[in-house]
C-alpha cells in the first residue's frame, strides 16, 4: 500500500528521528510527527529547514525520497537509496545494455497510454477526445513523427482553456501544475529505486542534467489524471498553490485506478510499471503494466471544464 507524501511547507522548521518517527520541531517545540515506515516522499517546499543526519539515512533505509523544491514548487534536488532492490545490480546491468530498439518499442508504449490517459481525461471534462485515439494508433516505434507533441498541442487548450500556456516558471496555475507533478515525480521515483533501476537511465528522456531522466518516462501516463485534479480545483475557485490545494494534491498517489489486477493505487500502478520495465530490461520483451483507461472514480466526477484566462 503506498505510503503518505509529506510536506514541510513552513520556513525555520527542523526535521529529525525519534523512535521510528519523522519529528518536526521549531524553536526547540515538537510540531508533529509521522511514522517513518509510512512515509513515502518527504517534500521540502520551505526556507531554513534544517534536517538530521539520522533522518536522511533512516528515509533512505526505508526506500522513501527526499524532495528539495524552488519558490514556484518544482523539484531541484532529490535524495534516493543507494540500494533499493535485492536484484539491483543485474537489474542496473540489463537497463544499461538494453537494445535501442527496445528502447524505442517502450516509448511507443509509453506515449500511447499517455494519448489514452488524456482521452479520458477529456471524455471526464465533456470535451472532444476521440481524435486522440487515432493519435494514439499513429505512433510508431520511438514515436518518429512525435505524436505525443501534436496531441499536447490539442490537449492543453481543450483541458485550460485556449488562453492558457504551459509555463513551469509561472505561478498560478502553472504552479498548481508543478506541484501535482512534483507529488507525482516523487512517487515515480520511490517505485523506479525499489525495482532496482537507476533513475537517470531514461527509456526516452536523455540529458546531462537531469538526474531523472526514467522517472520523467514513467510518469508520463499519469500527468494527465494529475492535470484533471488540478481542473476540479480551479473549478472550486482555487487557483494558487494554497495549504488546502497542496492537501488535495497530496492524496493523489492513494486515488485507485482501474487495472487489470483491479482496483489498484496510483501509488502502486507506478510500482508495477517500474517493475514490469525491470523484467523488460531483462528478457527483452516490450510489455508494460499500465492501468486501463478508466480514471479515479472522484477524478471522474470532477466538476465541469474549468478554463482559465
Amino acid at each position: 500500500m503506498p505510503g503518505r507524501i509529506v510536506e514541510i511547507a513552513e520556513d525555520g522548521h527542523h526535521l529529525m528521528v525519534h523512535r521510528g518517527f519523522m519529528v518536526v520541531k521549531t524553536g526547540g517545540e515538537e510540531l508533529g510527527r509521522v511514522a517513518l515506515d509510512d512515509i513515502d516522499a518527504v517534500i521540502a517546499n520551505a526556507h531554513g529547514l534544517t534536517y538530521s543526519n539520522n533522518l536522511l539515512v533512516a528515509l533512505a533505509e526505508r526506500g522513501a525520497g527526499l524532495v528539495l523544491c524552488t519558490a514556484n514548487h518544482r523539484p531541484a534536488a532529490w535524495l534516493w537509496p543507494a540500494d533499493g532492490h535485492h536484484a539491483q545490480s543485474a537489474r542496473m546491468a540489463a537497463q544499461l545494455d538494453a537494445t535501442r530498439p527496445l528502447a524505442k518499442r517502450l516509448w511507443q508504449i509509453v506515449v500511447r497510454a499517455k494519448i489514452i490517459q488524456q482521452a479520458a481525461v477529456l471524455r471526464a471534462l465533456g470535451q472532444p477526445n476521440s481524435g486522440f485515439r487515432l493519435l494514439a494508433r499513429k505512433v510508431k516505434s520511438g514515436d518518429p513523427e512525435n505524436v505525443e507533441a501534436q496531441a499536447a498541442r490539442r490537449y492543453w487548450p481543450l483541458v485550460m482553456g485556449d488562453d492558457f500556456r504551459r509555463d513551469p516558471k509561472s505561478g498560478g496555475v502553472n504552479g498548481l501544475l508543478n506541484y501535482a507533478y512534483t507529488v507525482l515525480r516523487a512517487g515515480t521515483a520511490r517505485a523506479v529505486v525499489a525495482a532496482g533501476l537507476h533513475p537517470s537511465l531514461g527509456i526516452h528522456h536523455h540529458g546531462p542534467t537531469n538526474p531523472m531522466c526514467l522517472v520523467d518516462d514513467l510518469m508520463e501516463p499519469f500527468r494527465s489524471v494529475a492535470d484533471l485534479l488540478v481542473v476540479r480545483l480551479l473549478a472550486e475557485g482555487v487557483d494558487e498553490v494554497t495549504p488546502e490545494a497542496k492537501r488535495e494534491i497530496a492524496s493523489f498517489l492513494i486515488m485507485d485506478m482501474a487495472t487489470a489486477q483491479g482496483i489498484t493505487p496510483v501509488g502502486t500502478c507506478l510500482q508495477r510499471l517500474a517493475t514490469s520495465l525491470a523484467i523488460a530490461y531483462q528478457t527483452g520483451e516490450a510489455k508494460l503494466d499500465l492501468p486501463l483507461e478508466p480514471l479515479p472514480l472522484d477524478l471522474a466526477r470532477s466538476p465541469a471544464h474549468a478554463g482559465t484566462s
